[in-house]
């Protein structure tokens, strides 16, 4: 999985390829890695599915506009984004450098940047095929039909997906492969918990909503859930505090991430 350099004779030298270059063929690396991890794949893609069915089925959640499924599904696809980028991505990356397969990059023109920006492109690329399954679901089952803002709602879960990655990568590049497992998997659980995606905020104590506003599950969730409904006013501060946590993560990860 190395990067290759282009071999373009100028005074007899290897002349490596460009960054934009590097960055598109690790993509591409990346993505046929993925593809290889096929049991990780079909639970990335499944498990939302199913919660979605599980919860739909329960009427237990809120209804918004006639149908629990117009409240879940934002939740859903928030919890997706955060299972590939932050769970699946996160681990896979961990095991990568505690094998050493990470090691060989290090010693290749491509930059830490760069390793993190072709592996946030190739879950960008996974989590459409989520979305459209997901959202499959939701259409066919329940009739659910797009409100809101479809364009700013794919802002969103772009934004979403850049911080939830980033944390993975942040905590795969600085951690112990067995200590990014654990933690991935606990933030994951803590966030199904105080994202507001399946349990409105409303329905937790006082002081845990407010300091789960400031996460940036819930802040995600918000965002995915006031651009996704009709009537709801813009969530300005639920996409200033995702913005933060996107760009204070990812200067984390690229900071801090090393090769072994």
């Amino acid at each position: 999985m190395a990067i290759q350099t282009l071999d373009q004779h100028t005074g007899g030298r290897n002349k490596a390829a460009p960054r934009l270059r590097q960055i598109l063929i690790q993509t591409r690396f990346e993505l046929l890695l993925t593809l290889r991890r096929g049991e990780n794949i079909l639970i990335t893609l499944i498990v939302p599915v199913i919660l979605l069915i599980f919860f739909t089925s329960l009427n237990i959640a809120t209804v918004v506009n006639g149908h629990a499924v117009n409240f879940l599904l934002p939740g859903i696809l928030a919890l997706a984004v955060m299972a590939a980028g932050m769970v699946n991505l996160g681990i896979a990356t961990a095991y990568e450098r505690y094998y050493g397969a990470l090691k060989r990059l290090g010693a290749s023109p491509l930059s830490r940047s760069g390793l993190i920006i072709a592996k946030v492109i190739s879950i960008l690329v996974l989590e459409v095929v989520q979305v459209i399954l997901v959202v499959g679901v939701a259409v066919t089952l329940y009739g659910w039909q797009p409100a809101g803002s479809p364009l700013l709602a794919i802002l969103v879960m772009a934004l979403g997906t850049v911080t939830f990655a980033a944390i993975g990568l942040a905590m795969a590049g600085a951690l112990r492969a067995e200590i990014t497992l654990a933690g991935a998997n606990a933030l994951f659980l803590l966030f199904v918990l105080l994202g507001g995606g399946i349990l409105p905020l409303s329905h937790l104590p006082v002081p845990v909503a407010a300091i789960a506003q400031f996460l940036p599950a819930a802040a995600f969730t918000q965002a995915l859930q006031a651009t996704m409904s009709n009537g709801t006013a813009f969530p300005g501060s639920a996409l200033v505090v995702l913005a933060v946590w996107a760009v204070a993560v990812l200067v984390i990860a690229i900071r801090t991430f090393q090769w072994e």
